[in-house]
């Protein structure tokens, strides 16, 4: 076994126990969600009850309003059985369980990270909160800040961005990445392969070389970003290359793994970060700026930080170990 090996399987200890801290998080994040919808005081005037005549779509980077008539309450438990079927999918697939996963991770059997679907999302969206972060500090060292755009109702804001997360991995990435590769890379015409290949694109399509694939993700990914300052509503100008970033390794995790993994990498991104956010500003009876800045929520940020940090040096003794090996293997065939 060589070095490198010896060091994923040493690593696997310590980094199952933070993926574990994770996803016990996030699991308390569901109800979390709903009591903030349900029983805080956050909406001020309005509550779950309350009707909202239209319905926002954000697809391909086109702000959309459906004239229709729906409550807060409605549209919120709709949106949670979507999250929470998925994530019991992720919870058992795609190949291992997650509690068999883990429990290869602690026995040191071998690197499992690409075996269950909830420990790829949890491993990609810690490097994307690693990546978000070293751009952030970067940009407000030059003056750089990064402002959202302005919201009336923090009820309201909670629920949308709840619901942005299907929203918008329907909109760039399956509409903008699966669609294309399908075109590009798919002998078949028939419409079952055609949802197959938008549900998992690389399991359904037979892709030799990854160039094109990965140059249309980057190209999306800088469009994901540039949407959010352009469209509607705008983020300030600090958010384009956050956003680009998040698109692009979204991108790549609906192209490698599928759309279950891109949304709910979207969804911790938003719902389970928020969730805490707005439960602790109700709670403490402070604004949502301060409960950013909240002990719990810096604890949070700590554990996701170090988690990205191991995720980020696995990808990569991964990507050196799995070279080295070939050159073996290509040194024994000589």
């Amino acid at each position: 076994m060589t070095f490198l090996a010896n060091v994923l399987q040493t690593i696997g200890i310590p980094y199952s126990a933070l993926i574990s801290i994770i996803f016990g998080l996030m699991i308390v994040s569901f109800p979390i969600g709903a009591y903030v919808v349900f029983n805080s005081e956050i909406g001020d005037n309005i509550d779950f009850g309350f009707p909202l005549e239209k319905f926002d779509l954000f697809i391909a980077g086109i702000n959309m309003e459906i004239p229709f008539e729906y409550q807060i309450g409605d549209a919120f438990v709709v949106v949670w059985c979507v999250f929470a079927v998925l994530f019991t999918i992720a919870i058992i697939g795609p190949k291992k369980s997650f509690l068999g996963s883990i429990s290869g991770l602690l026995i040191r059997e071998k690197n499992l990270t690409d075996a269950n679907y909830l420990i790829t999302i949890i491993k990609w969206f810690s490097v994307l909160v690693v990546i978000s972060g070293v751009i952030n500090f970067v940009q407000e060292s030059f003056g750089i800040v990064t402002e959202p755009p302005e919201s009336t109702n923090d009820l309201i804001l909670f629920l949308a961005v709840t619901i942005a997360p299907i929203i918008e991995e329907i909109g760039f990435r399956v509409i903008l990445i699966g669609i294309p590769l399908f075109l590009i890379y798919s002998f078949k015409t028939s419409i079952r392969s055609f949802f197959h290949v938008l549900w998992h694109p690389y399991e359904n399509l037979h892709i030799v070389d990854n160039k094109k694939a990965i140059l249309l993700i980057v190209l999306v990914g800088i469009f994901f970003g540039a949407a959010h300052i352009i469209s509607g509503e705008p983020w300030s100008s600090g958010k384009f290359a956050q956003a680009a970033v998040s698109g692009i390794i979204i991108g790549w995790v609906y192209y490698r793994y599928g759309l279950i993994a891109a949304i709910l990498i979207h969804w911790a991104t938003n719902y389970f970060i928020f969730s805490y956010v707005f439960a602790i500003s109700e709670i403490n009876g402070i604004s949502i700026e301060s409960a950013i800045t909240h002990t719990m929520v810096n604890t949070l940020e700590i554990i996701l930080v170090v988690t990205g940090i191991v995720s980020i040096s696995i990808i990569i003794m991964n990507y050196l170990n799995s070279k080295n090996q070939n050159e073996v293997n290509k040194a024994e065939m000589l």
